[in-house]
């Protein structure tokens, strides 16, 4: 099933070159059900209800992102809407089972998972980017479909739109949830993120599932206190009152910094979208940084109580005597970005990044990020790692009171494996931590890999210390000790000093269904289509924005770089046989003759792989919000 034909939006009324017509649902296919007690759905037995199919990857920060826009709606529609989780994996790791369970877990998914391992069903459904949502109505047809995030009032209104409608005609089944809780062990911390070592010798780490901040003796075992009430949320209060939502990083303050703003400690509340400050003395928790709403659009910079954060996921406070702005810079793993919070200003601006996913180095305004996950200080220089581009890169002053960023491994989205050697050669795949290691060597936790590299600025070799662990993802140096934030075995480990080794892995790459297009003209189009009662907000300005580029960038001819247009003729060379493009769209909605209208900015990246061949498709469409009906079937 393919969606084309050439779509272009006015005033929320789609545009076609086809008549609307209905797309039969396919039928799910994959290995392994999860949160249904063993059992296999068919879309068949569900007729009656609607059913919403989101396709996400368990390490795609978008996708935890539209795990939560999802909640709401499940709750309000619980009688009639049947969520199911298609898991199609970017990472080699990711469609693993076990991996899977724990994700589900982890992120607290509470309706049935589907295990795509093969992307089958990725591809009955023609997705092309993480995460796609799939509306299907209770007779079994596909009534919308969404690409990317912020997508959650919109489908609301869809679901709300189908039940009147279904139940009207009688075709509306309620009740008989399919879902069923798979159950869980029993254990002191609950997929910890990352921890940090006090003066003192103890132990602060962030219990990412189990929404608190865990404060273990010197011994690395024995549990002193806890911060939070293991509610998920975002209250502030004394530390048996307050909640958190999925918290990762953590940093310590300075003494005199501390003493002054009255915290000692910073946590990367990364599911509430904001900083917490503790208060080790008290237990008290405030809400220091970000309004618990997602950042989306527009600044992000400003007083720091007034400014959208969005999934911080690491904290590092970085000196002004180690080359840093003197502040807690902050790894925005939801946008691709650096942040520094200043606690005595109380603010926070941006330090390093565009906001596009990506591996560019450069000008630290210039530079393109990729959900950065883990943050280390050392030597005038600030490290860290993006997941998503399985990457170790690094930020420094540029001598003329900037900064700019440089990467020792990696190379791109696409591109990941284990592999020791030349740093031009090593692979890593999807690290989350990084720290100063105490012989002044780099690191790694190699997430996906379940392995703790070393990278050796000095040499420029990269080697293997530990592997066969359960997807680490953060380092602690007590010393000249290391612990391992052991994640999948819901433990601190530590790690023991020996010999490294050389591994000499295969190197994979990202494997999603190539898009065939002819060499020389192609036509463009995304489609976005206002959800019911909203239409394209042009009061201040074009209403959307479509940006175009490729890797390698040969591979477009024509038609790269940002107009308003969201159909563009692009031209691709027949000299290059395969490539990705790299599609960025956006576009901004309002509600209709209200008074005080809602208004929405919807965006969505695609990296969509093709294959350039003379027989190929002379049109591409990419649908971000719409009935494919709507764009011939």
């Amino acid at each position: 099933m393919t969606f084309t034909g050439t779509v272009s939006v006015t005033d929320g009324v789609p545009a076609t070159t086809a008549a609307r017509q209905h797309v039969r649902a396919p039928e799910l296919a994959g290995t392994d059900w999860l949160n249904t007690g063993g059992q296999r759905l068919r879309l068949a037995e569900l007729r009656g209800k609607i059913v919403l199919l989101d396709f996400w990857t368990s390490g795609c920060i978008n996708c935890l992102h539209v795990l939560d826009e999802l909640r709401p709606i499940e709750e309000e529609f619980a009688e009639v809407l049947v969520t199911i989780g298609v898991h199609s994996p970017k990472f080699t790791h990711e469609g693993e089972a076990d991996a899977i369970a724990a994700a589900v877990e982890r992120y607290g998914v509470h309706h049935p998972v589907l295990n795509d391992p093969s992307m089958t069903t990725w591809q009955q459904y023609a997705v092309k980017a993480w995460p796609t949502l799939v509306v299907i109505d209770p007779e079994g047809y596909i009534a919308h479909v969404a690409a990317g995030e912020g997508h959650g009032e919109a489908l609301r209104r869809v679901v709300a739109e189908l039940t009147e409608t279904h139940e009207a005609k009688g075709t509306l089944r309620r009740g008989d949830s399919p879902y069923v809780a798979d159950e869980r062990a029993d254990t002191e911390l609950r997929y910890p993120a990352k921890a940090v070592a006090t003066s003192g010798g103890r132990l602060l780490v962030a219990d990412a599932a189990g929404h608190g901040i865990a404060e273990f003796a010197s011994d690395a075992e024995t549990v002193v206190r806890r911060f939070g009430s293991g509610e998920r949320g975002g209250r502030d209060g004394a530390f048996d009152v307050a909640t958190f939502a999925e918290p990762s990083g953590l940093t310590l303050l300075p003494e005199a910094v501390a003493g002054a703003v009255g915290y000692h400690l910073v946590v990367a509340d990364t599911a509430g979208h904001t900083l917490r400050g503790v208060d080790l003395s008290t237990g008290a928790v405030t809400t220091v940084a970000g309004t618990g709403n997602q950042w989306r659009d527009g600044d992000d910079s400003g007083k720091a109580l007034d400014v959208d954060l969005t999934s911080p996921w690491d904290v590092c406070w970085w000196d002004e005597a180690d080359g840093g702005p003197g502040g807690v810079v902050v790894a925005m793993a939801g946008n691709h970005t650096l942040g520094v919070f200043d606690p005595r200003e109380g603010t926070v601006r941006r330090l390093a990044g565009t906001t596009t996913e990506g591996l560019r180095d450069g000008a630290a305004g210039e530079a393109f990020l990729a959900q950065t996950s883990g943050l280390a200080v050392g030597r005038n220089r600030l490290w860290f790692v993006d997941a998503e581009t399985s990457a170790l890169r690094w930020l420094e002053g540029d001598g003329q009171g900037g900064y700019a960023v440089y990467t020792a491994v990696g190379t791109d989205l696409f591109h990941f494996g284990h592999r020791d050697g030349k740093a031009a050669h090593a692979l890593l795949q999807h690290p989350q931590g990084v720290a100063v290691l105490p012989d002044g060597t780099i690191g790694i936790a190699d997430t996906y890999n379940g392995a703790i590299r070393r990278y050796d600025p000095s040499s420029g070799e990269v080697s293997t210390l530990a592997s066969g662990l359960a997807e680490p993802a953060g380092l602690v140096v007590t010393g000249s000790d290391v612990l391992v934030v052991e994640t999948g075995a819901h433990r601190l480990t530590p790690l023991e000093t020996a010999e490294a080794d050389q591994v000499d892995g295969d190197a994979l790459e990202v494997r999603r269904p190539a898009t065939v297009l002819a060499s020389g003209a192609v036509q463009l189009n995304v489609v976005f289509t206002p959800p019911p009662g909203q239409k394209l907000d042009d009061r201040y300005g074009p209403s959307t924005r479509l940006e175009v580029s490729a890797s390698p960038p040969e591979l477009l001819v024509e038609g790269a770089g940002a107009d308003t247009d969201l159909s563009r003729l692009i031209r691709l060379s027949g000299d290059v046989t395969e490539g990705v493009l790299q599609v960025v769209a956006q576009a901004a909605s309002c509600d209709i003759d209200a008074e005080h209208p809602v208004c929405r900015v919807t965006r969505q990246d695609w990296g969509v792989p093709v294959r350039v061949e003379r027989s190929g498709d002379g049109e591409l469409s990419l649908v971000m919000s719409g009935n494919p009906g709507s764009a011939g079937a």
